[in-house]
């Protein structure tokens, strides 16, 4: 699987057939025949995807501490060796019968089959520590449940994240969480205040709010400032739980989750995952995992 993924074969056949021309070379690593592609095919199917989750949980287990520089983890902020970052990306699959997809094909109506990556990583070291699969139809805040955080840790994330219910719970274990505010998010107002620079212009608003659905009630505040990017001005209204943190500290928090964007980007551009090498669910997530 990884000669496949690094080779970016389309096939079990391109496997087969490379493997078999340079078998007298794979001695050294016990491979003394290549497998027909019938046989690999079944053995994707057979073989769970836990196994190569766990491979990957003892190698980054292995060698987490040497993930990110020295001058990175001497002069991050206190912040930084607290902050987890959590984001998805989806895969696109050929077929609805696997992972049930969202939204529909212009031209057949149907709907495309896709796969939900989700993952978390520690900010100061740059891969994921914590890596789930769903079907693309899957709600993201599933993954603010709070046993997968500890106390005293911080959460960037995304808009789509937003469940009072799931905040409530972080709230309760000491966790912080930092995310975009939604414009249509319906609050009501306990405390505001305006911050102005020197000019008399509008430096940062902060607000106490309460965020309410059914019988569910939360305490959230609201970081509201100018980002000016190519000259333009553009108002970004941020929602955390954590009350005592500085604004700027507030600010560059959520600016750090973009490092998870930046991960899945370049994972995508050195494997792009366009070709699967079986249909089954196993020999979906495999592939992702060695990828």
């Amino acid at each position: 699987m990884l000669y496949g993924v690094i080779m970016r074969f389309e096939s079990l056949r391109e496997i087969e057939t490379a493997m078999t021309a340079e078998v007298n070379k794979l001695h050294h690593i016990g491979i003394e025949s290549v497998s027909k592609r019938s046989t690999l095919s079944d053995a994707h199917a057979r073989r769970s995807e836990k196994i190569f989750e766990l491979i990957y949980l003892d190698l980054y287990n292995q060698n987490r501490t040497k993930l990110s520089s020295d001058s990175r983890r001497k002069g991050s902020e206190e912040w930084m060796n607290r902050l987890m970052i959590i984001d998805s990306t989806t895969v696109s699959l050929f077929s609805n019968a696997i992972f049930r997809g969202v939204g529909r094909h212009p031209k057949t109506g149907k709907k495309k089959g896709g796969i939900k990556v989700h993952s978390v990583i520690h900010a100061n070291e740059g891969v994921p520590c914590d890596v789930q699969f769903t079907s693309a139809a899957t709600n993201d805040s599933f993954m603010l449940a709070s046993r997968h955080y500890s106390r005293g840790q911080i959460v960037a994330m995304d808009r789509a994240y937003i469940n009072y219910a799931k905040f409530e719970e972080l709230s309760e274990r000491d966790v912080a969480y930092v995310t975009k505010l939604k414009k249509s998010l319906v609050h009501e107002i306990k405390l505001d205040l305006m911050y102005q620079n020197e000019q008399g212009q509008m430096h940062y608003r902060e607000q106490i709010v309460v965020l309410r659905k059914g019988d569910v009630s939360h305490i959230a505040r609201i970081i509201t400032y100018v980002d000016i990017k190519k000259g333009k001005a553009k108002l970004i209204s941020l929602l955390t739980n954590d009350f005592d943190m500085d604004i700027e500290i507030i600010i560059e928090i959520y600016k750090r989750r973009w490092q998870i964007e930046s991960l899945f980007k370049q994972i995508k551009q050195n494997f792009p995952l366009r070709y699967f090498y079986g249909e089954s669910a196993n020999t979906i997530k495999i592939q992702i995992w060695v990828t």
